[in-house]
């Protein structure tokens, strides 16, 4: 575990995609450079997101354009912008009607024309971010063209994020394809340099999964010397963690990734409502944590077990970015003091 000093700022490296690590990043975002409140603070925010996406404007794009899918870099974008909010409300305007422009966000096209103008992806989001005043990096997991491939527990083989999640079968083993895809050496540095690096929410064969997949990011993550914390996911995903338990998705991240080991795990502890229930349940989905009494047990020995209340409200079960920033900064607090005593 990486020696921290409360009153440096610390380097932060999220890892993720969708809904999840943008929800995460919203709520760090507020402690970036913020040293005058006391306690622990960022130096610097990162992210490296997946870039496996194949359905909606991403992946109409990624089609037309042959270029990497801008949807949960532009979602991350949009969490760590400063700017106005009429700026942030343009990026996140997506065109009506069934035409050619209809159901693509006007932020993946500007993403999608910046890169064809500098004629490098990497280059257009850091661009884009700068338009944004974003408060953070933001790395793609990889600048190569990869794809998505399950196999089922049936044997048949699956191809693309959309079709692995209409699927609704469950996974035997997820690969990339092509399966020797290189990180970006700007990432790698980040996980190298960092503090503390998290990994989720987000959708665990969709989102988490394939950053880890991408050649030496696990070993670099598992390498270096941050404090390292799994975020547990609120609800299952039909399609890909069904009947899925917490310590089910720590140790399916660990099967892919041995070479990481968690200092922390948090979960939440506070049940949804009944009518969240029951509207889930009709889709198959159901809360993630609450049952699980003897994850402590399993991983008292590896990782301390976090547990709070991390929901937002509304009907839609979402964690609360402040929330979740929070517990995460309480983490590297407690991580830092441990060490202190340690040494002592």
């Amino acid at each position: 575990m990486h020696s921290i000093e409360t009153n440096d700022g610390l380097k932060l490296v999220a890892i993720g995609g969708g809904t999840g690590l943008s929800t995460l990043l919203a709520g760090l975002k507020r402690l970036v450079g913020n040293s005058d409140e006391g306690g622990a603070w960022l130096e610097s925010l990162a992210a490296i997101v997946t870039v496996s996406d194949d359905g909606g404007s991403s992946g109409r794009l990624r089609e037309e354009l042959q270029i990497l899918p801008p949807g949960d870099i532009r979602n991350c974008m949009l969490a760590l912008s400063e700017d106005s909010h009429l700026l942030s409300r343009l990026f996140q305007y997506r065109f009506r009607g069934t035409g050619d422009l209809g159901g693509h966000s006007f932020g993946n096209l500007f993403l999608a024309a910046l890169t064809e103008v500098t004629g490098d992806f990497v280059e257009a989001v850091r661009l884009s971010s700068e338009v944004l005043a974003s408060k953070g990096r933001i790395f793609p997991a990889t600048i190569q063209d990869v794809r998505l491939v399950a196999e089922l527990e049936d044997g048949t083989e699956v191809f693309g994020e959309t079709q692995i999640t209409a699927s609704r079968a469950p996974i035997r083993r997820l690969r990339l394809e092509p399966e020797q895809c290189l990180p970006l050496p700007e990432a790698l540095a980040a996980i190298r340099a960092a503090d503390v690096i998290t990994i989720g929410p987000g959708s665990l064969y969709t989102s988490i999964l394939p950053n880890l997949l991408v050649a030496r990011v696990a070993h670099a993550i598992g390498q270096a010397r941050a404090t390292k914390i799994f975020i547990c996911n609120l609800m299952t995903q039909p399609g890909e963690t069904d009947g899925y338990t917490a310590r089910q998705h720590i140790e399916t991240v660990k099967r892919y990734a041995p070479e990481i080991a968690f200092d922390y795990v948090v979960v939440n502890n506070r049940p949804i409502s009944p009518e969240q229930t029951e509207a889930y349940a009709a889709e198959g989905a159901h809360q993630i944590g609450l049952q699980d009494h003897l994850l402590e047990k399993e991983f008292g020995n590896e990782a301390e077990v976090i547990r709070a209340d991390l929901l937002d409200e509304g009907e839609k079960v979402r964690h609360n970015s402040e929330k979740l920033a929070r517990v995460v900064i309480a983490c590297c607090e407690q991580a830092s003091a441990e060490r202190v005593v340690a040494e002592i």
